[in-house]
């Protein structure tokens, strides 16, 4: 039986209407991905389930990855996965098809290449785009004629063009002739079992219907659904304005909560108020700021490429600074509160409750807990932190250790009320945060934690 994937294409004309769907078979000019080889560079939160879930329909894995420690932490079955995913994984590692590498030659033998590498900004908030650059160098410098390359990484509008056709032609391999390039993002949420990547649509961009027939073979193990665009740009494009529109409306939550506060208000309240109405609102909590990957990181990638080209993009830039201040509103925050107890900052003992980037995941990247913590300790306070999925950090070169402030874990007779003030970041599902009834004086920046004798918010 031919293979098909649902196909959506939203017309101009079919605007406010849902998108058509339509079956594409793949014949011919598609090899089958379950008789194929996939490469698959980068094997971090997008790399590593996308592989998982190609050998799972068959295909023959070849996973590249240059961090020696990150292919150990895998093998060891240590990395963050979804536990179905992590069933799956040590599944394809006890048998055969499924091949963990450090070296880029071995994308040699692949008939499908999968780029799935980071994409940071720098200290300064600047795309940084490193990374990517040998990466994709890397898949061009191997390529060979018949080869389908997808690229998923987040990056500028152009990338794909820029490190992956144009390259290729100079080695003379013409893309959707030679060989099949596309550009379709990822949209992998870590740790929330609901959103899957199978159940969430992919967007793919493709240089031509052949590079897209080829594109959408592969990738159609990965999704239940695919929405095609016209282009690599557009896909490109697609991706960015994604997380800038959570970026712009996780700024405005902020801004609510602290105008709820001036009023005495819950804005958890009047967000599930405003969210109970069934069209044209779609509900975001305040928090101390975001982290991981994708909102603080993504919008940099479209923001300052506009910035060179003198074209503003003013609402979107004051997100950007919403969310970057916040973290600093915070510390400004736990340093009015504990005024209001006659104490100072500078000799404080604080507690920071979260260093991971969200609810149940071991994940610290660009987390606003990290930097709440960097900013007290400059202030002078002493600052203690506790994570059960985060039990040290690194910090400015300097590796601190997580304690556990629960009495009944923790048999150094300190406990939490021996703490100026407690500031809740991340609470993490299935763990217990019951001590925090005992501290003094909470800060509480989830809005949802109930603690503490005297309880505030951001």
């Amino acid at each position: 039986m031919t293979p098909q994937l649902a196909v959506q294409v939203l017309d101009a004309e079919e605007t406010g209407t849902a998108p058509a769907c339509a079956p594409v078979a793949f014949e011919g000019d598609a090899p089958r991905t379950e008789e194929a080889t996939v490469a698959v560079v980068g094997l971090g939160y997008v790399g590593l389930p996308t592989a998982i879930a190609l050998r799972g329909a068959g295909a023959r894995i070849i996973g590249i990855d240059i961090s020696a420690e990150r292919l150990e932490q895998i093998r060891a079955g240590a990395a963050e996965l979804l536990p179905v995913e992590r069933d799956e994984l040590r599944s394809h590692l006890q048998g055969e098809g499924f091949v963990l590498s450090e070296s880029v030659a071995a994308l040699a033998a692949a008939d499908l290449v999968l780029i799935c590498v980071p994409t940071p900004v720098d200290a300064r908030r600047r795309p940084d785009a490193a990374v990517l650059r040998r990466a994709c160098a890397g898949v061009v410098r191997h390529a060979r004629a018949g080869q389908t390359i997808v690229l998923t990484s987040t990056s500028y509008i152009g990338a794909t063009r820029e490190l992956l056709v144009e390259p290729l032609a100079a080695r003379g391999l013409a893309a959707g002739e030679d060989v099949f390039v596309a550009f379709a993002p990822e949209r992998i949420d870590p740790g929330v079992a609901e959103h899957t990547q199978r159940s969430t649509p992919r967007v793919i961009g493709a240089v031509s219907e052949t590079c897209f027939r080829r594109a959408a073979e592969l990738l159609r193990h990965t999704c239940e659904r695919l929405h095609r665009v016209s282009s690599p740009e557009a896909a490109e494009m697609v991706k960015l304005y994604e997380n800038t529109f959570r970026a712009v409306n996780i700024a405005l939550a902020f801004e609510i909560a602290e105008a709820c506060r001036a009023h005495r208000l819950d804005p958890v309240e009047v967000t599930r108020g405003a969210a109970s109405k069934p069209y044209g609102f779609l509900a975001h909590l305040p928090s101390a700021g975001v982290g991981g990957h994708c909102i603080g990181v993504d919008p940099h990638y479209l923001l300052h490429p506009l910035r060179e080209r003198g074209h503003a993009a003013s609402l979107a830039e004051e997100a950007m600074r919403k969310l970057d201040g916040r973290p600093r509103h915070v510390v400004w925050r736990a340093h009015e509160m504990l005024v209001q107890e006659q104490r100072a900052l500078a000799r404080a003992r604080v507690l920071v409750v979260g260093i991971a980037y969200k609810p149940g995941v071991a994940d610290s990247r660009e987390a606003p807990g990290l930097e709440i913590v960097r900013r007290l300790r400059e202030e002078g306070a002493q600052v203690d932190f506790h994570d059960p999925l985060v039990p040290r950090i690194e910090l400015d070169g300097e590796l601190l250790e997580g304690v556990d402030p629960d009495p009944r874990r923790d048999p150094s007779g300190f406990g939490p009320e021996d703490y100026d003030l407690v500031i809740v970041v991340t609470v993490h599902p299935g763990s217990d945060y019951g001590w925090l009834r005992r501290c003094r004086a909470v800060l509480d920046c989830t809005y949802v934690t109930p603690a503490g004798g005297r309880r505030d918010v951001p």
